[in-house]
């Protein structure tokens, strides 16, 4: 053999060591059919593939807690997530049968409001004055509806402690309107299409929940503080601070740092046309992207984040 062979031998051996072990193809978990979560997961799709040569992306239907469940189980790569649900997946709390340890955050993309209404006129001013009172919420196991029953606890109450109707929004919205409840809270976008069905009905006051963060964190540190600007509701004068969590991209934390740290950048350089998918990614900056929801983050998205000038937990 040449000295110029086994140059090249050693040159190609090295350039195939250094490829992203995971750039031939890649599973994406994305969300049921009709949902925002599958023409985003196109987007990533499209965005990725250009940004790590050779990669192919498959993208699958799913939903948050199956898609954490997925990656866990060596069944797909990466996914869409709600952070609050992921971090009971890290943690095994159910319906998690056990702790996940291969979940690793990429991004955060865009927050969900939790969000508690009461009539304008009512002297409910904190969670604490639903005592004795009739609220309304979300099915049992849906978002809003578990988010409710901590938010009580942060309190020392339960549903005990309140005369509580689970039913749909639109249940939720007739029943403030003829005065059945005091209170509605949901777990969702901003600005809410039932809340405006409420507030063209009857004047509403969203509560402030900024002094109940630390208590929701102490059950969840995947919950956070997000702002629900003055004026998205009809009468609503001032900013009001409520519970947020987000939903966020996860990935196996066995993904080649390489890679992750391409993916990282492909949606920090193409937020206008995610944003053309879902206005929800208007405004998306890489510290956003950042954002602590209690789920650490991949060394390659890490890796992005610091040249950004921002320091991330890191698995």
């Amino acid at each position: 053999m040449t000295r110029l062979s086994s140059a090249t031998l050693c040159l190609a051996a090295a350039t195939a060591l250094s490829a992203p072990a995971a750039a031939a193809e890649m599973r994406l978990m994305t969300g049921p059919q009709g949902g925002v979560w599958v023409p985003l997961g196109g987007q990533l799709k499209d965005m990725w593939e250009k940004a790590v040569p050779g990669l192919s992306v498959q993208s699958l239907p799913g939903a948050g807690i199956a898609n954490v469940r997925a990656i866990e189980d060596g069944k797909a790569e990466v996914g869409f997530g709600n952070s609050i649900s992921t971090v009971d997946g890290l943690a095994g709390n159910a319906p998690f049968p056990k702790k996940h340890e291969n979940i690793c955050n990429i991004a955060s993309l865009y927050p969900q409001y939790f969000q508690m209404l009461v009539p304008a006129d009512s002297g409910i001013k904190t969670v604490k004055d639903l005592k004795g009172k009739a609220i309304t919420t979300q099915p049992r196991g849906n978002t809003g509806e578990l988010i409710t029953g901590q938010l009580l606890k942060v309190h020392g109450m339960s549903y005990s402690d309140v005369k509580v109707s689970f039913v749909s929004y639109t249940d939720s919205v007739e029943q403030v309107k003829d005065g059945h409840a005091q209170a509605f809270s949901l777990g969702t976008a901003i600005p809410s299409g039932a809340v405006m069905d409420l507030a063209s009905a009857r004047d509403i006051r969203l509560l402030d929940l900024s002094a109940d963060l630390d208590g929701m964190r102490k059950l969840n540190p995947g919950y956070t503080l997000v702002t629900v600007p003055k004026g998205t509701y009809p009468k609503q004068g001032e900013d009001v601070k409520v519970i947020g969590y987000a939903t966020h991209v996860v990935a196996s934390c066995k993904l080649p740092a390489d890679q992750v740290y391409a993916m990282t950048k492909a949606i920090a350089d193409n937020v206008p046309a995610l944003a053309a998918t879902s206005k929800t990614m208007a405004g998306l900056t890489p510290q956003i992207m950042a954002e602590d929801v209690g789920v650490p983050f991949h060394p390659g998205a890490a890796r992005f984040y610091k040249e950004k000038g921002i320091t991330v937990a890191a698995k």
